[in-house]
């Protein structure tokens, strides 16, 4: 584990110990994520009532549930990017006995399609879940509830689809392809359908009314799996929010988390506080963005969050179907880390010399009439604008031609940018995207006279 000050992991180990209390949950083991491995985990109560104040660990199992969705999403967009579908793919293209027409991978993904939540039969009152026949009979006995597009509406339905949908096109099983190409190169050992037989949390429900916690059954999910029917524990997690703010090509390529991590519908139009990517959840709290997804099954509630940009994320796993907001106890524990212990500000590290190429390019030109600083940083040319906010960072440029650049990172990003030269070979004017550059500031009309 990596350090975290003793004062740090005394409060994280009191806001479990507080939500546990207040939640009345048997047992909790929360875990932050840090530099790349579980840096902080403790557990509070009882994995089972059955043997009192033996608290779950790092190494207990939990049912992750709908957390299953974000490895579901990640098999389809590594499949994407092997050119074997398009996100604008309709369902029917892969499976043609589909009789739901124009519904889109990329919609499946981000929840906009329209259909209903469950399958059909009320499984969730009889716990009788469908076989990979089954799921596709009862996929076009289902309603499209809403127009695509027109509201966030969360479908089990949908990512058990998205689950054959990879079996197909995988040539085998959905949870083969879970442990090819994503558990055995994370070396995620204990990630599982259903649990492995190891050390594991038993799942209550605590009645409103009594503190006596009822045992809750355990359900195998059929072809439901891709859906929700993962067991882990807090070090897999951990190794997969790691994954997530850090991407390994063998998994699948960080341009590509970072397209999934694009907000796709907002699941709170009203506070904007929870939004949707490709197969992640976006919850804001305060300045800061962090991805994930929560998860629940009978007598299990979980959530896995990871603020990217620090690299720091949140793991809380509870054993109770009447636990609290697992996103919020799982963003709390990430943010106390961000906010109170702060990795150590790298060292500003001087270059060794400008490229020729720049000369006369430098500085600050004017587009708008407004003033945009160009210069370099480690060899190579970069941008922002003299009023953007701290936290956006540079536009970096890559070099495609003589005197053009290709917008690599930040604003106007894939944009040209078009250097034009005087007779004498100055730099004149520049064009990014399109817009022109000047050394003084001019209206749009004036310099054309």
């Amino acid at each position: 584990m990596t350090d975290i000050s003793a004062q740090t992991q005394s409060r994280l180990t009191q806001i479990i110990a507080e939500r546990q209390l207040k939640g009345r949950v048997p047992g909790i083991v929360g875990g932050v994520v840090r530099e790349g491995s579980l840096a902080w985990s403790g557990g509070v109560g009882s994995a089972d009532v059955g043997t009192p104040g033996v608290a779950p660990t790092a190494d207990s199992q939990f049912l992750i549930a709908s957390q299953s969705k974000t490895l579901t999403a990640v098999l389809i967009m590594a499949l994407r990017d092997e050119g074997k579908l398009s996100l604008d793919d309709t369902v029917d293209k892969h499976i043609p006995e589909s009789k739901h027409h124009g519904i889109t991978i990329r919609q499946m993904l981000s929840h906009v399609t329209g259909m209903q939540r469950e399958p059909v039969d009320e499984v969730w009152t009889v716990f009788q879940f469908p076989d990979r026949a089954k799921l596709i009979t009862g996929w076009n006995d289902a309603e499209r509830v809403g127009r695509p597009h027109d509201r966030w509406h969360y479908s089990n339905l949908v990512y058990s689809l998205l689950g054959e949908i990879v079996a197909r096109l995988d040539g085998r099983e959905w949870f083969e392809s879970v442990q090819a190409r994503i558990l055995n190169p994370l070396e995620m050992r204990r990630t599982t359908v259903g649990f492995d037989g190891g050390q594991a949390a038993t799942g209550y429900y605590v009645p409103p009314y009594s503190d006596v916690p009822v045992l809750e059954p355990v359900f195998d999910l059929g072809a439901m799996a891709a859906c929700g029917g993962l067991a882990s524990t807090a070090e897999d997690l951990a190794k997969w929010l790691a994954f997530l703010a850090n991407p390994v090509d063998e998994v699948l390529a960080a341009d590509t988390v970072d397209e999934m991590c694009q907000p796709q519908i907002m699941a709170d139009p009203d506070q904007w506080t929870l939004g949707f990517g490709l197969g992640f959840m976006l919850a804001r709290v305060g300045e800061r963005v962090l991805v994930g997804h929560t998860g629940g099954m009978p007598g299990h509630i979980t959530g896995s969050f990871v603020h990217r940009a620090s690299g720091t994320a949140g793991i809380a796993l509870m054993n109770s179907t009447s636990a609290p907001d697992p996103a919020g106890l799982a963003c709390e524990l990430a943010l106390e880390v961000v906010k109170n212990d702060p990795l150590p500000v790298t060292p500003w590290t001087p270059g060794t010399s400008v490229p020729a190429e720049f000369d006369g390019l430098l500085g600050t030109w004017f587009s708008e009439g407004q003033p945009y600083i160009f210069s370099v940083a480690g060899g190579r040319l970069q941008a922002r604008g003299a009023a953007a906010p701290a936290h956006k960072p540079p536009s970096i440029f890559v070099s495609v031609g003589e005197d053009v650049y290709r917008t690599e990172s930040g604003r106007e990003r894939g944009e040209l940018l078009r250097i034009t030269r005087d007779p004498s070979g100055a730099v004149k004017t520049l064009h990014w995207a399109t817009y022109l550059f000047t050394r003084e500031p001019f209206a749009f009309g004036e310099w054309l006279k």
